[in-house]
This record gives structure tokens, sequence and C-alpha cells, in this order.
């Protein structure tokens, strides 16, 4: 994988967030957390957190990146929201796909971090 450049406590805190809520969709019956990595078309980075939970709401799936918004009794809606914002604030994007069977999957891209060479000399 190649490198990125990135806050670590922030992205601590989006695998936290989609940890935690593909653990919240399996609690009543199990199941299991996957966690990849790959490159996307592009060659960047792209990580996916898969769940065999309950699956997306069949409503307002168009929604579940908005703050307050939750399909959850004890939800505050804001989870998802601050990972979107934390992804896109690194030049990344996230999005949730259902799974074939069972479950989500939600999956973030992080460019890759720019090496710049600098060819300036001093001159004295």
């Amino acid at each position: 994988m190649p490198k990125i450049l990135a806050d670590r406590v922030q992205l601590q805190q989006v695998f936290m967030n989609l940890m935690l809520n593909a653990i919240e969709a399996m609690k009543d019956k199990g199941g299991e957390l996957t966690i990849t990595s790959r490159l996307d078309q592009k060659g960047q980075p792209m990580i996916s957190v898969s769940d065999t939970g309950v699956g997306l709401p069949t409503e307002g799936t168009d929604r579940i990146f908005d703050a307050f918004y939750t399909t959850k009794p004890q939800g505050t809606g804001m989870g998802l929201a601050i990972t979107r914002s934390i992804v896109e604030s690194h030049g990344g994007r996230v999005w949730v796909t259902a799974n074939e069977g069972a479950g989500a999957t939600f999956h973030f891209t992080l460019p890759t971090a720019v090496v710049e060479v600098s060819s300036k000399r001093e001159v004295r």
C-alpha cells in the first residue's frame, strides 16, 4: 500500500465509528466483521469495513451520512457524519454498499501522500 498523509487520531475515529456500527448491526444474531484494504482504480488506498448484520435500511440509505440521521433507537446520528467529515477533509470519499446476503460494507478512499522533491539550490 502506498503511504497516505493523514491525522492518525482522526483515522482511528473513522475506524472506531465504522467498526462499532458493524458490531452493533450484528449484536442480536452475531456475525463476522471484516476489514480489507486494496488499491482502487485510481491507485488510491481503499479500506472496506464489512459486516454480516442487519444490512441497510430500506428507506433513508441516501441520508445515512447526514448529521442526526439514525436508524438506531439509542443512536445520535453523528458517527457516520463525523466519519464522512474526516474522510472528506483528508481528500477522500466514503460510501456504503449492501452485501449480497446479509450486512453492509462501508468503503472509504484516501489520496496517497505526495512527496515533493525540491530542485532548488542555495546560491551564494
